[in-house]
């Protein structure tokens, strides 16, 4: 069954779902925080996306298009994609949710940089992701996992 992946809007409600995926112990800003900080700013195109089951968000993530003049990853040089925050709820993983975001992101057809969290490099791998060479000034500690469309390689590190 094919799962709809939804733009989700910027307003209480989405808000109010946001709750039920905090990750305790996160250090980065937790979306939520992101959400509001955006819904002040009047931030009409989200990042968000998720799915819905009935009235439930079930999964989410954040897709972020970096411009062509940032990219230090890919060959050629290239708007690429950068994807934050995959989470489905405990209740609902392993029903292909996560791999419906995935391949929603995939359908832009550009270049797709991640930073994984802890455990789920088997999920990213088995997306077809693989780990980019370690550049310690670019990367900064984070072991970035990226996927590339047909055409597209990794770019050379020094």
């Amino acid at each position: 069954m094919a799962q709809k992946v939804e733009n989700l809007s910027i307003n209480y409600k989405t808000l109010e779902k946001f709750k039920y995926f905090k990750e305790y112990g996160n250090q980065e800003l937790s979306m939520l925080e992101d959400l509001e900080n955006k819904m002040v700013e009047n931030y009409i195109d989200s990042p968000f996306y998720g799915i819905y089951i009935g009235d439930n968000l079930v999964a989410r993530m954040s897709l972020y298009r970096v411009k062509e003049k940032y990219d230090a990853y890919f060959e050629p040089p290239q708007d690429y994609l950068t994807l934050w925050k995959l989470e489905v709820l405990p209740n609902y993983q392993g029903k292909g949710y996560g791999k419906a975001l995935v391949d929603f992101a995939k359908s832009y057809n550009l270049p797709i940089k991640t930073n994984p969290r802890i455990n789920s490099h088997a999920f990213w791998e088995k997306m077809g992701f693989q780990k980019a060479h370690y550049e310690m000034e670019r990367d900064l500690g984070e072991n970035p996992l990226i996927w590339m469309p047909e055409g597209v390689q990794e770019k050379e590190t020094n």
